[in-house]
Formats: structure tokens, C-alpha cells, sequence
């Protein structure tokens, strides 16, 4: 059967898929990459390969580069891709030992459908890196942080003293905590989320729009839910959660600046972490700082899990044309960050 490609068109064949593999989470559903299809991030596509006792998935947003803001109207447009992982993480995910061939078919595949580059964010808890090391460029960046989620007496164990205290604290001044999936929630969520991106002088990127928000709470229906930390009838704080396969993960958060005292983000968590160790779920992933670094936003979550054991986040990235990379390249004269990749998209 070798390499197959598969499009939203699929999205039952795509899902069975993903389902049977043993490791797979949230992030390589179709569900989820509809939201992000819609958000303008490109046309989503799963790989799927099956041969000599060797299996692999990969989902890639599949960008015409024409698109990118720096060769708008420089170039003709269905003429040049690239591949990016969805927003989050994903990567090549495999069973069995011999990759050879299954490098060799999707590199050739790439090169003979315009595809120049890649680029992988790769799941800190599968640790799926491992199966793309030697085909790939892979680059270590910070840590994420992963909660155990074994039972109520391990997740309090691991949260620290003063985590335990806010806690406390926003349960003693009345922050109740209430989730559900409803569209009408997801409305007030996107309220909250879009002042704090504000307030954090967040790129445009993250401001995401209503059909956006509609399609998590319909085509995520069964792996998605939202929880809203409430104070006097108000919702103060709010985050999404999205989970398959045993694993529950932190997508989306905002809260009200003004009620930060309160600590309703503390409270939302570890409420979040007991619903998903009823639900019988094995890890909460967190994620990590910003730009990966262990900055504020790293250690509150690491305030949830003292333990020494943190997850590592890989990046990686392959060139399947490099001429055609190099004249891209060529053609910017203002490249701002000679770190990012692709390089043209810098």
C-alpha cells in the first residue's frame, strides 16, 4: 500500500487512522485541524504509509507561499508549498523499526508536488522526535511540563505549597469552577481570550475569529471542553481543553487582569486535572513558556508538578528542494530572524 494522502474530504477514513495508532493524540484529528483551516492556516493533509511491517501518520497544513505577506503578488500562486504542523504539536508518528523507505517515498512525494520545506513541532510527551533524527534537523528547546493524573491524592501531592494556597484561597473567596461544551460558552471565551491577548500585546495570529471557536465546539465535539472559573456571576477566567487517546491538553486560556488576586487560573486548573483523572485520563499537559523559555508563564505551570521529571519540546525541519529554497531566499531583502524557518518565511 505504501504512502497514501488523505484530505478533510477523508475525515472518517482519516480519523480510523489516527485512532489505530497506539500513540496518537488530539493534535492529528481531523476535528482539530478544521479550526485552524479555517483560521487561514492552509489545507490540512494526513500522511499515511503502511508497508514491510513499518506503519507512520503525519498531518502537515499544506501553505502556498504565495500567500505569505512577503511575496504577495511577487509570486504566481499555486506554484510554490510548504508544510508546517498544525498549530501545537504533531510530527511523524510510527510503529515499527525500519524508516527507510518510508522517508525516502514522503521526501520523494514532496519534491513532486512543489513542497519545499517543512517545518515539525513535535509532541513533548510521545517524544515522537525520536522516529524523524535522522532524517530530519532536529533542535532541542525548553521544557513543558506534564501533569500525573493517577489519582486525587497524586495531583495534590505534586502541586507545591503555594500553589496548594491559591488554591485555597480562590475557594474560600467563592470562585466556583463550571465547564461544559456549549457554543453560546465559547463566545464569552473568546471575550476573555482576546483581552488577554491584548493585554499581552499578542501577535495578530492569535485572535481568532467566531467560526473558528464554532468548529472546535462542533467538528471537536468529543475531545473538547471548556472550563470557566465563575466569581459573583461573572466568568473571570476561562481555558479550553482538548484530549483523545488518555491524554487531556491546555489549548486555549484567558482570565480578567483585574481578578488575578482571586487566583481563578489556579483553581480551573486543578478542578480540570481532577475531571480528567475521573475521566481516566493518565497525563495533563501543560505545555511550556513563551518561546519555550522558563519564564512566569512556566513556572505557574510547573507550580502543579514539583517533580524533577519535565518533558522536553523539539522542533524540526527539512529542505525537500533546496534550489528552489535558496531562490526564495534570494528574494527577500529584509529577512529579519536568520534563526526561523523557513527562512524565507523569516
Amino acid at each position: 500500500m505504501s504512502l497514501q494522502v488523505f484530505s478533510l474530504n477523508e475525515s472518517k477514513k482519516w480519523d480510523d487512522i489516527v485512532c489505530s495508532f497506539k500513540e496518537h493524540d488530539v493534535y492529528w484529528l481531523s476535528g482539530y485541524v478544521k479550526a485552524f483551516r479555517i483560521h487561514g492556516d492552509g489545507e490540512p493533509l494526513l500522511f499515511y504509509y503502511e508497508n514491510n511491517n513499518i506503519r507512520g501518520i503525519n498531518v502537515v497544513m499544506k501553505r502556498d507561499v504565495s500567500s505569505d505577506i512577503h511575496f504577495n503578488g511577487v509570486l504566481k500562486e499555486n506554484t510554490f508549498f510548504d508544510f508546517s504542523t498544525p498549530y501545537g504539536y504533531g510530527g511523524w508518528l510510527i510503529e515499527g523499526e525500519y524508516t527507510k523507505d518510508l522517508f525516502n517515498d514522503y521526501f520523494f512525494w514532496c519534491k513532486e508536488n512543489g513542497i519545499i520545506s517543512e517545518f515539525v513541532r513535535y509532541h513533548p510527551v510521545i517524544s515522537n522526535q525520536s522516529y524523524s533524527k535522522d532524517d530530519y534537523v532536529i533542535i532541542d528547546l525548553g521544557h513543558t511540563v506534564a501533569l500525573d493524573l493517577a489519582s486525587e491524592e497524586v495531583i495534590w501531592s505534586n502541586i507545591t505549597s503555594k500553589n496548594r494556597n491559591m488554591i485555597r484561597k480562590a475557594q474560600k473567596s467563592g470562585v466556583e469552577i463550571i465547564h461544559n461544551n456549549d457554543e453560546e460558552l465559547y463566545e464569552k471565551f473568546r471575550e476573555i481570550y482576546d483581552a488577554t491577548m491584548l493585554h499581552d500585546n499578542a501577535d495578530e495570529y492569535y485572535f481568532f475569529k467566531s467560526d473558528f471557536y464554532k468548529s472546535i465546539c462542533k467538528d471537536l465535539s468529543n475531545n473538547a471542553e471548556l472550563f470557566c472559573a465563575v466569581y459573583n456571576e461573572e466568568i473571570i477566567a476561562s481555558s479550553i481543553m482538548i484530549f483523545a487517546n488518555d491524554r487531556l491538553n491546555y489549548h486555549l486560556s484567558g482570565s480578567k487582569f483585574e481578578y488575578r488576586n482571586l487566583a481563578p487560573s489556579n483553581l480551573l486548573l486543578y478542578e480540570a486535572a481532577l475531571w480528567g483523572m475521573k475521566k481516566g485520563f493518565k497525563t495533563f499537559h501543560l505545555g511550556g513558556g513563551v518561546g519555550s523559555g522558563e519564564d512566569n508563564l512556566y513556572k505557574f505551570k510547573k507550580s502543579f508538578y514539583r517533580k524533577d521529571d519535565v518533558y522536553q519540546f523539539s522542533i524540526g525541519n527539512k529542505i525537500f528542494d533546496k534550489e528552489k529554497y535558496l531562490k526564495l531566499v534570494s528574494m527577500r531583502k529584509d529577512i529579519k530572524n536568520e534563526n526561523y524557518f523557513p527562512l524565507y518565511r523569516g
